[in-house]
């Protein structure tokens, strides 16, 4: 296989990831957020702790854009600075208890919907996916 035809079939895995994630995640969170809120929360809940750059990054929003919605959060009491004892001049950014359950909750829901999309599968199936995540998790999304 040459790699334009890798290169297509990663594209088509991709869209369809998003649409996935979108179908299974619809409505698990807060009327209190807009889907921003919600998307740095989710970041922050599967990387925490995580820096104001990092979310800057991975959302493709600007530091003050960033910023002003992490004060957003902050003032809903759903995530916190913390001080890296190692260099007091950075601050990690990680979900509060109230953040912590709020995102629990939601992936509790989005766990349902996901049990529902594979409840057919075999072991044998479970297995081979497994295997093919690690896969992609060491080789391309590394």
């Amino acid at each position: 296989m040459d790699n334009n035809t890798l290169f297509q079939k990663f594209v088509t895995f991709t869209t369809a990831v998003h649409q996935i994630t979108s179908e299974i995640s619809k409505d698990v969170k807060s009327e209190a957020l807009t889907p921003l809120q919600y998307k740095i929360l989710e970041y922050i809940a599967v990387s925490q702790p995580v820096t104001l750059s990092e979310i800057s990054d991975c959302m493709h929003m600007s530091m003050p854009n960033t910023s002003r919605e992490l004060k957003k959060l902050t003032e809903k009491q759903l995530c916190e600075r913390v001080t890296d004892p190692g260099d007091r001049r950075k601050q990690g950014i990680t979900l509060s208890a109230a953040g912590e359950h709020m995102m629990n909750e939601a992936f509790r829901h989005i766990g349902i919907r996901f049990a529902e999309r594979t409840g057919h599968l075999s072991e044998a199936e479970r297995q081979e996916i497994i295997r093919a995540l690690d896969l992609l998790q060491e080789k391309v999304f590394y």
